[in-house]
């Protein structure tokens, strides 16, 4: 294989998001195109809705309309995603498929992101990103699975605990 996998969107018809991963999963295997089309995504974020004063957490599309598709383009991988039932075609300018950046990709939260963390709860470490940047504070907790780490840093003479993303932060030496 002289190309790489990268991601491309899809579109679909509104409502259909589910239904064309779930059809296009079964081309890919029953054509054995594996490695060809690598994996299809309908990214979803859970969000807690409060209805006639009961809390529930419900599974919300955050592109509607939208698949994100990781594959290797050619003629015919193009062809077999652009002709399944509910796709309406590729997001580019007249179609053309244009994949996304590396940059796009991270924003999404497509890929899992292995992030090695040299620190533990206990440790001082000093916030290198984001609104509190050059802030140290002590680790209470770290949330490898959700890409989270708990700090309590001293704001105004208040411990102040906030969460940050596992990259956000760095051992103090």
């Amino acid at each position: 294989m002289a190309e790489e996998a990268k991601w491309y969107v899809v579109h679909t018809y509104s409502g259909y998001e589910n239904k064309v991963a779930t059809n296009l999963e079964t081309i890919v295997e029953n054509r054995k195109l594996q490695d060809w089309i690598k994996e299809i995504r309908v990214p979803t974020e859970t969000v807690v809705e409060i209805k006639d004063n009961k809390k529930r957490e419900v599974e919300r599309k955050i592109f509607p309309g939208y698949v994100l598709v990781k594959m290797v383009m050619t003629d015919d991988s193009w062809y077999v995603v652009r002709n399944t039932r509910g796709c309406t075609g590729f997001v580019g300018p007249n179609g053309k498929p244009i994949p996304l950046t590396e940059a796009e990709v991270a924003a999404l939260g497509v890929e899992k992101r292995e992030i090695e963390v040299n620190y533990k709860a206990g440790d001082t470490v000093r916030i290198i990103d984001g609104p509190l940047e050059n802030f140290s504070g002590v680790v209470d907790e770290v949330d490898l699975e959700k890409n989270k780490v708990r700090v309590t840093i001293s704001m105004f003479g208040r411990e102040t605990p906030v969460e940050l993303e596992l990259d956000q932060a760095e051992l103090l030496e």
